[in-house]
């Protein structure tokens, strides 16, 4: 049996939402955040959930205040942190109280959660369609990659990315697995082998 709540956390930067499925005995808690112009309804995300329930893992998917607030374009990403650490330091007083923490997101979220995992005291990192390159500039100049942000993850981290993402897959390394289902960017095909690769991993890690 699963309980489900929505709730506002207060955070530094306005409102967010937290929209908890609870289960019974939870082995451990999941909390995923959104991509940037996206919201907590993306197929990718709720495919996630859903292999995380069925191995008794609870599950909180997060919208930022950018989002609650009616606004598509992100947040700075020190503010998109500092929110998140807030809402997950208020989920740890509640809905994830006492359980092993797993964070993650698609895209932009899952950067979020890669910089912050050691801040929040994350068992794992859960990334879904990590932005491994930037777009180009107008200029015509390659932005940095952001691999040192999943370099800099000191617990298991799974990274599911779409066979044909246009922002490229990240390589496997010692913490790191990296599934690799049909699709792009998007993730909204491939759901099965998601699923299929989400529940293995937490089965290995909580």
């Amino acid at each position: 049996m699963t309980a489900e709540t929505v709730r506002e956390i207060d955070t530094p930067h306005g409102p967010a939402r937290a929209h908890a499925q609870l289960v019974e005995q939870p082995r451990a808690a999941l909390v995923l955040g959104h991509g940037a112009g996206g919201g907590v309804t993306a197929r990718d995300l709720v495919a996630a959930g859903e292999a995380a329930l069925e191995h008794r893992v609870s599950v909180v998917l997060v919208e930022q205040p950018y989002r609650v607030a009616g606004r598509r374009s992100p947040a700075p990403a020190a503010q998109l942190d500092t929110a998140w650490r807030a809402v997950v330091e208020a989920l740890r007083e509640n809905e994830t109280r006492g359980l092993p923490l797993v964070v993650g997101g698609r895209s932009s979220g899952a950067r979020v959660a890669c910089r912050t995992a050691g801040d929040v005291g994350a068992a794992g990192v859960l990334c879904l369609a990590f932005p491994l390159v930037p777009p180009a500039r107008r200029s015509g100049a390659q932005p940095a990659g952001r691999l040192p942000e999943l370099d800099a993850v000191a617990v298991p981290v799974l990274v599911v990315q779409g066979a044909n993402d246009r922002f490229g897959i990240p390589p496997v390394a010692p913490r790191r697995t990296v599934v690799v289902v049909p699709g792009d960017h998007a993730l909204r095909s491939g759901l099965g082998e998601l699923r299929a690769a989400v529940g293995a991993w937490l089965g290995e890690v909580v």
